[in-house]
């Protein structure tokens, strides 16, 4: 494992409460409740680098959203020891307002996006209100301005940020949603991001309800589990269980280790 990494998940906010038709497109009829949505950012450590995975959003966005912020992901970071100005990678999974603002706040960053995405958040289907509701006009915008100033590295399906840490395209919930495989000492690593928002929607073959193209979504969910050859080694973009399975990795915010092994299995 010459290419190992650590990775952390650092949650910033929540949303509760749920109901089940806001978890699954299609929910059990007989479930009544549902769980929490958490919200994470991820970061990559190694080989005397930091990478960020998604920049989450700021006080704004969790207002006009009616979110609940706890902590503004950047600051976050400076509370794990990481500084902004230090990040030179940041891998965008997609578009979508909580995993693509902040963007102003990493001033030596490289910005890793799927071309399609870029064209999907600019294009002819932000005129339709259901599709667009999910961007900020501010963050799609501020990536642009990243784009015009030579800072944004377009990847086409698969691509690699550094030896061990590697995109791939699978659309699904967006059309250019990319998740990432990084190697750690326990085997690949997935960070599924938004492919599932919860191990529920991946297990149940039940997609989240905000989604651009159901056959993308469902194929996605073969390429997660491809490529991270375990049950136990995809993690989901939003769900609470992560927190309660993996070790916590600091006192200071709500930062979990995903490079160790979780308490509980899913291997059937």
């Amino acid at each position: 494992m010459g290419n190992a990494y650590e990775i952390y998940a650092l949650r910033y906010a929540t949303m509760s409460p749920r109901t089940p038709h806001l978890n699954f497109l299609v929910p059990d009829p007989h479930d009544t409740t549902a769980q929490d949505l958490d919200y994470f950012v991820w970061l990559i450590r190694g080989h005397g680098r930091d990478i960020l995975v998604d920049t989450g959003f700021n006080a704004e966005e969790a207002k006009a959203r009616s979110r609940k912020l706890t902590l503004n992901p950047v600051d976050a970071l400076a509370g794990f020891g990481v500084s902004a100005d230090a990040i030179r990678d940041v891998i965008v999974t997609h578009l979508h307002y909580d995993h693509a603002g902040n963007l102003d706040r990493f001033p030596n960053a490289k910005f890793h996006l799927q071309e399609r995405e870029m064209s999907y958040a600019t294009g002819r289907c932000m005129c339709n209100g259901m599709l667009r509701h999910p961007f900020s006009i501010e963050h799609v915008t501020q990536m642009v301005r990243h784009v015009y100033g030579e800072r944004v590295t377009f990847h086409s399906g698969d691509g690699e940020i550094a030896p061990g840490v590697t995109v791939h395209r699978v659309g699904g919930h967006s059309d250019g949603l990319q998740v990432v495989r990084v190697e750690t000492a326990r085997g690949p690593v997935v960070l599924a991001s938004d492919a599932a928002h919860y191990y529920a929607n991946l297990h149940k073959k039940s997609p989240f309800p905000i989604v651009y193209n159901v056959g993308d979504m469902a194929q996605g969910w073969e390429t997660v589990e491809r490529l991270a050859g375990h049950p136990d080694r995809f993690i989901p973009g939003h769900d609470p269980i992560v927190s309660e399975i993996y070790p916590r990795a600091s006192d200071r915010v709500d930062a979990f280790a995903l490079h160790l092994a979780p308490s509980r299995s899913f291997a059937k």
